[in-house]
């Protein structure tokens, strides 16, 4: 590794005596922004904006609840519930789906065009999540022999060569337990491919579609997003030769697919867009 790796210090932000990581701050940003992005496009397609109100809330709790959940399957250990880490993607997209039908169901407002509206701001959102990850050095990929390489000493788990061998199965060899090593910087990929779904969906988000459509490609996209990423990023949940979020990946792509070729022709989005 010529020059060795770049080396990424986990940051955190102390005010007021309260201390928060650049993860906890990235969240709070990425849910900010997708709620904003979610009325400006609600309102642009003809929809009422305000649901957002209850939709980004119960966004928030399906997340945290699905994530743990997930988390806590993926590792068979209940107690993993109560713990700090464990925010799982795919487990808090599914919670928040889950929750967020239900609360638009109360409010007896057609779900899949306001899932369309909410699609443009969950990529916004993702794109901005995921600069967390790097912040605090989580969700990182394999050992990467590269000058563009990136350390994580206080990753979540740091980088170590021990941490690489144990939870990762990277056979290290004969390295120092204790040397951090270099790895694909995959938040940041993740990060890049947020912000090329966010613009594509954003140029969609008038599109004369059938309801659902706008959602459904933001489930092909990001579940094409994922699967790539994963190739690159240090796991050890495999299933056969696939992650386990691969996997759910393949299963959110395709419920895409039956999202953009299913449903009639939305005459009122068309009405919107010819202005009458």
């Amino acid at each position: 590794m010529s020059g060795g790796p770049i080396v990424q210090h986990a940051f955190t932000f102390s005010i007021a005596g309260l201390s928060l990581t650049g993860f906890g701050l990235a969240m709070m940003a990425a849910f900010g922004v997708a709620h904003w992005v979610s009325q400006q496009v609600l309102a642009q397609r003809g929809d009422d904006p305000e649901i957002m109100n209850d939709v980004t809330f119960a966004a928030l709790v399906g997340t945290i609840i699905g994530a743990k959940v997930y988390f806590a399957i993926l590792q068979r250990d209940v107690t993993a519930l109560w713990g700090r880490a464990g925010f799982v993607f795919w487990g808090g997209f599914i919670g928040s789906v889950v929750l967020c039908w239900a609360v638009v169901r109360f409010r007896k407002a057609n779900f899949r065009r306001i899932a369309d509206g909410t699609a443009v701001g969950i990529a916004a959102g993702y794109a901005i999540g995921r600069t967390g990850c790097w912040a605090v050095g989580d969700d990182y990929g394999r050992v990467w022999a590269s000058r563009f390489a990136v350390a994580f000493p206080e990753g979540a788990p740091p980088s170590t060569v021990a941490n690489m061998n144990t939870y990762y199965r990277a056979a290290l060899g004969d390295l120092p337990l204790d040397g951090v090593v270099g790895v694909y910087p995959t938040q940041l990929l993740e990060v890049l491919l947020g912000l090329v779904m966010f613009v594509v969906l954003w140029r969609l988000r008038l599109h004369h579609h059938r309801a659902g459509w706008l959602f459904g490609m933001y489930c092909v996209l990001a579940g094409a997003e994922r699967f790539i990423v994963e190739f690159f990023r240090a796991k050890s949940d495999m299933i056969g030769p696939l992650t386990s979020a691969q996997l759910v990946a393949l299963g959110v792509a395709a419920a895409g697919i039956v999202l953009v070729t299913t449903g009639r022709a939305d005459d009122s989005l068309s009405a919107v867009r010819s202005g009458r």
